[in-house]
């Protein structure tokens, strides 16, 4: 992202035949890694005692607590794509968690989702109004609607829930009334089954049914459906003709005009799609974490996914990496987290040797001493301790979001044209 607005480059010539080109790691590779980082994880608990660490408990609820930072993260994807950098993501949330709370205490929780979705849509669209059309810089317009958001909700909130039925139904100035619960999903049989092996604390087995376990146990139909917007997302964006144009927007629009792609109506398809992923986000804290709108419910979740996004280098399977390791260290706080955390001090050990490995194998010295001696620290402060702080554990998603960025800044490629202002004609 960049909060500097300047105008469109022309167009990059193009490579040369022949020219390198990056490409993502894969499929091995990728299951290589999993199944390293599954190993570790599994002897990090033996070590350490800590059932915690990947138990279908932490799991569930630490997938719970992804979802809304993934959808947040999605919707910065999709708009960032078409070169139109969300940070009103925060604010279309915080409208997505009133709208679902509003109308689903009144109507059905169904109504309300749709209802959260349509929030962040308006949201969305008055940000591609004030960016696209007239070409305010992003960082503006982001935050002036998060703080139009914010004022908009709390007199809504207000307006809507200190009086009437809806204070007999529980509601005051800062929350509505009770909403009805979706349906979640649990797989019979197999559910027990995992819940069985995990308690036998086996060795990598019990570590893979909790995490299985976890992940099929008392799931959300809100869940079911961000799985499946990731999944169609990744094929709209990189397997379609629609998806194509989109990011060619987001690269160079002045060239995609020059080809006859509509610049604007991509751009303005592509952040109303982000407002609805973000209002599907708040919608989930309203309808399935709480079952009712609070006041200051997202808590930054909308920053969280845009560092989200960033950590996957604008792709939905980083972001979606990204989002677990948030909702991950969000989680520890709710599960005997000083005891989890303390744990994975110890594993924080192992892969700081390996970056300091990796570092000095890349002739990187000095980066791999300073490796090397924060290992030796998180070695002395686990050996000299039983447990973290709990005001360390209730900081822990904010550090981890620091520590991610920090460690993934010099890997990462964002759209060359993301923030830029762009007029109508240019490529003509």
């Amino acid at each position: 992202m960049t909060a500097t607005m300047t105008d469109t480059p022309p167009p990059a010539a193009p490579k040369a035949a022949g020219a390198p080109q990056r490409s993502g790691r894969s499929l091995g590779q990728i299951l290589v890694i999993v199944a390293g980082a599954l190993l570790l994880l599994a002897a990090v608990r033996m070590i350490t005692g800590s059932q915690d660490l990947d138990s279908a408990g932490q799991i569930s609820a630490a997938l719970g607590l992804a979802v809304p930072i993934g959808l947040a993260g999605l919707a910065g994807l999709w708009s960032e794509r078409a070169g139109v950098v969300n940070i009103g993501l925060e604010g279309m949330m915080i409208l997505g968690t009133f709208g679902a709370g509003w109308i689903g205490w009144q109507t059905s929780p169904w109504l309300g989702l749709l209802c959260g979705i349509g929030f962040g849509v308006l949201g969305g669209l008055l940000h591609a109004v004030a960016t696209v059309t007239f070409g305010v810089d992003h960082i503006v317009s982001g935050v002036a609607i998060n703080l139009l958001a914010l004022g908009a909700t709390q007199y809504l909130a207000k307006l809507f829930f200190a009086g009437g039925s809806a204070a007999d139904a529980g509601g005051n100035p800062k929350q509505s009334p009770p909403v009805e619960p979706l349906p979640d999903v649990t797989v019979p049989g197999l559910s027990d089954g995992l819940h069985t092996i995990e308690n036998h604390h086996w060795f990598l087995l019990s570590d893979l049914a909790g995490i299985l376990g976890g992940l099929i146990t008392h799931l959300s139909v809100v869940t079911i459906l961000a799985a499946v917007l990731f999944v169609a997302s990744w094929w709209v964006l990189w397997r379609t003709s629609f998806g194509l144009r989109l990011r060619s927007c987001g690269e160079n629009p002045t060239a995609a005009e020059s080809l006859g792609v509509n610049v604007y109506t991509y751009k303005y398809a592509a952040v109303a799609v982000s407002g609805g992923l973000a209002g599907l986000g708040g919608a989930f804290l309203a309808l399935v974490t709480s079952h009712t709108y609070l006041e200051g419910q997202t808590g930054g979740r909308g920053y969280i996914g845009l560092a989200a996004m960033i950590f996957g280098n604008w792709r939905p399977g980083g972001l979606a990496m990204g989002a677990g390791l948030f909702g991950y260290s969000d989680a520890l706080q709710l599960r005997n987290g000083g005891t989890t955390v303390h744990a994975l001090l110890l594993l924080l050990v192992v892969l700081l040797v390996a970056l300091a490995g990796w570092k000095l194998y890349r002739k990187a010295t000095l980066q791999g001493v300073i490796s090397l001696v924060m290992a030796a620290l998180v070695l002395v402060w686990y050996l000299l301790t039983d447990e973290v702080p709990s005001d360390f554990v209730g900081a822990t998603p904010y550090v981890v979001t620091l520590l991610v960025l920090s460690l993934s800044a010099q890997r990462l490629r964002m759209p060359k044209a993301d923030g830029m202002r762009y007029r109508k004609g240019q490529g003509k």
